[in-house]
Formats: C-alpha cells, sequence, structure tokens
C-alpha cells in the first residue's frame, strides 16, 4: 500500500509541475497571439512596446519575418484553407513560448528527479541550467540564420530548373522551420549531455573517444530521421553540426579531467 501511495504522491507532483510549465507557455503564448510589438526610438536605439492587437500579433510579425528572410526568391507563401495563417501563428508562438520557458522547465524538470539523485549528481544539473537555455537559443539561431536559408534555396532550385512556379503553404513552411529549430536548439545540447553523464560518474572520460564510431553512425541516422525530405543531402546539416559538437564536447571533457589530475 505505502509503494502505491509513494507512486502516486509522485504522479501528483509530476502533475503539478507539468501544469505549471503548461501555465507559462500559455500565458507568453497568448500574449504573442494578443499582442503587437510597436517599435520607438530611445537615445537613438530602435525598442518595442507591446500593443493590443490579436490581428497583426507578435507571431504574425516573426511569420513575416520569417517569409521575408527565408522564403527563397520568386517563391509564394500562400494558405490553401481557412485558418491556415492563424495556426501556423499558433505553431510559431507555442515554439517562442517553449523558448521563453525553458528556465521553468529546467527548474521543474531538476526539482523533479532531484529526489532520485546523488549530491553530486543535483549540483551538474544545477550548474547546466544556464548553458542549456543558451545552447538551445544558439541552435535555433544557428539553423535559423545558416542552415533554413540553404536547405529551402536548395531543395527549390530544382522547380526553378524545370521552368516551374513554386507555391510554398505556410502551415508546410512554418513547420518545415520549426523543425530544423527543435532539432538544432536540442541537437545543441548534445556536448552538455556529455558533460553531465560523465561529471555525475555514470559514464568515465574515455567512453566518447572509445565509441566515436558508434557516435557518428547514431548522429547520421539522427540526421536522416529528423530531416523532412528524402534527398540524403539535408540530413547533413544537422549531422555534420552535431558530430562537430560531439568531438568538442569530448575534447573539452579529456581537457578538464586532465587538469584535475594535474591539480
Amino acid at each position: 500500500m505505502s509503494e502505491i501511495q509513494e507512486i502516486s504522491a509522485h504522479l501528483q507532483e509530476l502533475r503539478k509541475r507539468a501544469m505549471r510549465i503548461v501555465l507559462v507557455v500559455g500565458i507568453i503564448t497568448v500574449f504573442l497571439l494578443t499582442f503587437h510589438a510597436e517599435p520607438f526610438v530611445f537615445n537613438g536605439i530602435q525598442m518595442y512596446y507591446p500593443l493590443p492587437e490579436p490581428l497583426d500579433n507578435i507571431a504574425a510579425q516573426i511569420t513575416n519575418h520569417m517569409r521575408d528572410n527565408l522564403v527563397p526568391k520568386d517563391v509564394q507563401l500562400i494558405q490553401t484553407a481557412p485558418g491556415q495563417a492563424f495556426f501556423a501563428q499558433v505553431y510559431i508562438a507555442a515554439l517562442v513560448g517553449v523558448v521563453f520557458s525553458m528556465p521553468v522547465i529546467i527548474k521543474e524538470f531538476v526539482g523533479f528527479i532531484k529526489p532520485a539523485l546523488k549530491e553530486n549528481e543535483i549540483n551538474v544539473s544545477r550548474s547546466i541550467s544556464l548553458p542549456a537555455l543558451g545552447l538551445f537559443a544558439t541552435g535555433c539561431v544557428f539553423s535559423y540564420i545558416l542552415v533554413v536559408p540553404y536547405i529551402l534555396e536548395f531543395l527549390y532550385r530544382y522547380g526553378e530548373s524545370a521552368g516551374l512556379v513554386t507555391f510554398l503553404n505556410v502551415i508546410d513552411f512554418v513547420t518545415f522551420v520549426l523543425q530544423f529549430l527543435l532539432a538544432f536548439g536540442l541537437s545543441f545540447q548534445l556536448p552538455l549531455i556529455m558533460y553531465a553523464v560523465t561529471a555525475s560518474g555514470i559514464i568515465d572520460t574515455k567512453f566518447w573517444r572509445k565509441n566515436i564510431r558508434y557516435a557518428i553512425v547514431a548522429i547520421v541516422v539522427f540526421g536522416a530521421v529528423i530531416t523532412p525530405d528524402g534527398s540524403g543531402v539535408t540530413m547533413w546539416f544537422i549531422a555534420g553540426p552535431m558530430i562537430a559538437l560531439y568531438v568538442a564536447g569530448m575534447v573539452v571533457i579529456e581537457r578538464k579531467e586532465r587538469k584535475m589530475l594535474n591539480t
């Protein structure tokens, strides 16, 4: 009976923490769908303040920015059914909500697993919270600026070479972009995960170099699964940076161990 009560208590705690995360993400999402970012200049610096405007909201402004910066030349962004533009904005607002809620998400996750962790593991989990947010944001920015534009240009160049007029559905476009942003945001956590499991004593330092071949195969498979086309080219836009991140994480961990041994 006590075991059942313990499991029930854990489930209750999980539900409460999940509800707090959902609440924070929901508040940010609704805010982005309700307010417009109005620009103003203060001491020569352009800044923004929120202005209630459900139609021309911040999510719509982000959609327009994505269209202007990511959609290839001569490709028309369209909606083919009522409500597609709205749902595209909801997807964007939800992703931004998740990104800005990341400190809360990490805090609640660490708080939930804390009873099962040892003291050194708790210290490691606390120390990686801020770097995790930074790496996630870096992965999203890297994808948005350096990866997505080239992938879209690469894929739609075939239509141009065939003399076709290309139309891109707004839902497909937003889903495509968000998929890559999330994939890179998560994949950039790789060196941090490597550091965390090594610092916690779960895996020794030599494990990463010893199994690098298997890691590369797993990363390539992950890149093939996560990319939306079957060309075999776009998967390297994810696999390549992840392999570099793996090697970087391995080198940092080995240097840290050598430094600890020399002190």
